[in-house]
């Protein structure tokens, strides 16, 4: 059961409804297909989201202009760890079920530990985008992005229970942290980005579940630390936290000039930019 953490509102339970404007803050988006006034139990995803691993709201199938949108979308605000301590999602992250699944998976599997190592607690992750209809880095006729799929997330922050903030785009941000935390991410996720990636990333991780031909993977994310080659992050994180390692490393990011305020980013091949 998922009663207690699982509140449908009045105008989708009633049937389809407008929500208002996501992040961009300009556009509605409408619940096209979402449990209906039949009272339609929770989808498989998120009956995995079971109360002691998240805390989250059911907003049926999103559906916007140009594609935007996807199925089976939640708004997820909390994470539960294994001691039964929360993780806040701030503000709530609106994903498709199963990016919010992985990412609740790689909170409590492989952030959570990573900040234990630091001698601290985790009490949240700072949500830079989730849902947003926009192309790929709101480039004019670029592909629509995983964002408009409500299939990423990007992180700027994570909040520690002493009152620390950590940035992991930040090269002064603990080493090790960095490595497990690049490590693992690039392991469950199809796509990160940060810095070194591609100028549009130079403040945050970008992480989604894109599907690509063959498999294609991309993990771009310069740590700015010559010493740790990603072999090394490949064998400390994943024995460790007990995310098995990918079968062949995901090589570093090719060196990309940094973007001067106000000038136009180097763009990637379409199919590199989420």
């Amino acid at each position: 059961m998922i009663a207690h953490h699982v509140n449908v509102s009045d105008s989708i339970a009633a049937g389809p409804a407008i929500i208002g404007a996501a992040l961009i803050g300009t556009a509605l988006y409408h619940v096209a297909a979402a449990q209906s006034a039949s009272g339609a139990g929770p989808t498989v995803c998120q009956m995995r989201l079971s109360p002691d691993r998240a805390v989250f709201k059911p907003l049926g199938e999103l559906a916007g202009p140009a594609g935007c949108g996807g199925p089976d979308v939640v708004q997820l605000e909390r994470i539960i760890l294994a001691d039964r301590s929360e993780v806040a999602v701030e503000p709530p992250a609106t994903l498709r079920c199963e990016m919010a699944e992985a990412v609740v998976s790689f909170v409590r599997r492989d952030l959570a530990p990573a900040v234990t190592d630091m001698g601290a607690t985790l009490s949240a992750i700072e949500n830079y985008d989730s849902y947003d209809c926009r192309t790929r880095n709101n480039v004019t006729a670029a592909k629509m992005s995983e964002h408009g799929l409500a299939n990423a997330l990007d992180i700027r922050s994570v909040r520690l229970k002493d009152g620390r903030t950590v940035r992991p785009a930040d090269s002064g941000a603990p080493t090790e942290f960095r490595i497990a935390m690049k490590a693992s991410a690039c392991n469950r996720f199809a796509t990160v980005l940060g810095p070194g990636s591609d100028g549009y990333h130079e403040d945050h991780i970008h992480m989604d579940r894109a599907e690509r031909r063959g498999g294609y993977r991309l993990c771009q994310w310069d740590l700015h630390d010559e010493v740790h080659s990603y072999a090394l992050q490949s064998v400390i994180a994943p024995s460790r936290t007990g995310v098995a390692a990918l079968p062949v490393p995901i090589p570093l990011p090719r060196p990309r000039p940094l973007v001067a305020a106000g000038a136009r980013a180097p763009l990637l091949p379409a199919e590199s930019r989420p």
